[in-house]
């Protein structure tokens, strides 16, 4: 019996089931946050076509735009298999 009260079987059981919950979870936010990824190159795309604009705005979008990126790429990796070279 370990300190936790649960048996070696179960934790080890409980430590997959949350994998797969984390697994589900990442790929989640991973969809919503290359939806507003997208969202925000459309927006991006018609200020920038509709004509003068503010700047301060548009430098707010591209960077929020980026951090988009960012995130998403730290879960694609993390969701990638880890391969032996």
């Amino acid at each position: 019996m370990l300190l936790s009260g649960k048996t070696a079987p179960e934790r080890r059981g409980k430590v997959r089931d949350d994998n797969f919950d984390d697994i589900e979870t990442l790929q989640k936010r991973l969809n919503e946050l290359q939806m507003e990824h997208r969202d925000l190159d459309d927006v991006i795309r018609r200020i920038e076509r509709d004509g003068p604009h503010d700047r301060l705005q548009m430098q707010r979008l591209k960077k929020r735009k980026l951090q988009l990126k960012d995130q998403i790429s730290w879960i694609e990796k993390d969701l990638l298999p880890d391969i032996i070279a």
